[in-house]
């Protein structure tokens, strides 16, 4: 399924290069980014990321009713530290336009998508976008360091996302190298070749993480207890997605997993 996905970005990237040296192509955003980083850690431990996450291929439509700039409000209404905002189209029926749209509510936005291009960096930059997710799996050596430098050089923080300690090792080699700051790794509980979820992958890294970089776990949160699990296991945050959007009241359950211990979400 990665794979899959990662193709689908041809068509994206090669419009971006057709734009590239044209006024066309979107110029960097002006105003002020908020710290992605600096959210997380003014709610750690247990900080939640509130996704916006229309469509998945394994739930398929979850829902589509829910607009991004109402999406925003009700989380940041109901506690988030910071917003996801899933963009790819073809799997995902996201947007790149939602990260704006998304950014009035006042929370930093993280662009969640599979970018596979350095250009793609420069169009996040053309948004108030905060931060952008890096999948270490999904990118060669010379083109994740390549695109985490360039997000530096935009003001951009990135998250790094991994799999396994193979993932890791890779991630953290990119980010020494190109001196990125500050360290964000994101561990995804579901494998996207499997679409298979497994929290003993969590449990497991986690035990690697070092005293300056951030942890944020994704995939498998349902209820206030797993926040707390990976709050003792040593996560700063969780980010959760797919369970708060196809709740009947999205703001209800982002507030459950904050603060009510008993919040089951479907």
């Amino acid at each position: 399924m990665l794979e899959r996905i990662v193709r689908a970005q041809a068509a994206r990237v090669e419009a971006l290069c057709a734009l590239k040296g044209s006024s066309l192509f979107p110029p960097a955003w002006a105003g002020e980014r908020q710290s992605f980083a600096a959210a997380l850690k003014k709610r750690r431990p247990g900080a939640v990321i509130a996704e916006y996450k229309r469509a998945s291929p394994s739930a398929g439509e979850i829902n589509m009713r829910l607009r991004p700039e109402d999406a925003a409000a009700i989380f940041a209404a109901a506690g988030a530290a910071a917003l996801s905002v899933l963009t790819e189209e073809e799997h995902f029926r996201g947007s790149p336009e939602y990260l704006g749209r998304m950014s009035g509510a006042g929370l930093p936005v993280l662009r969640k998508d599979f970018l596979v291009h350095p250009l793609q960096v420069e169009e996040t930059a053309a948004t108030p976008a905060s931060a952008l997710l890096l999948i270490a799996r999904a990118l060669p050596d010379d083109i994740l360091m390549e695109m985490l430098e360039a997000a530096g050089t935009a003001g951009l923080e990135c998250v790094v996302e991994i799999f396994d300690a193979a993932d890791l090792s890779r991630a953290r080699r990119s980010l020494e190298k190109s001196r990125a700051r500050p360290v964000i790794i994101q561990v995804n509980t579901r494998d996207l070749r499997s679409m298979r979820v497994d929290a003993a992958v969590s449990e497991e890294l986690i035990t690697q993480r070092r005293e300056d970089e951030l942890w944020i776990s994704a995939s498998g949160v349902a209820r206030r207890a797993d926040v707390e699990k990976r709050a003792v296991q040593g996560f700063d945050a969780v980010l959760v997605g797919a369970a708060l959007m196809s709740a009947p009241d999205p703001g209800a359950a982002l507030a459950g997993l904050l603060s009510r211990p008993d919040a089951l979400l479907p």
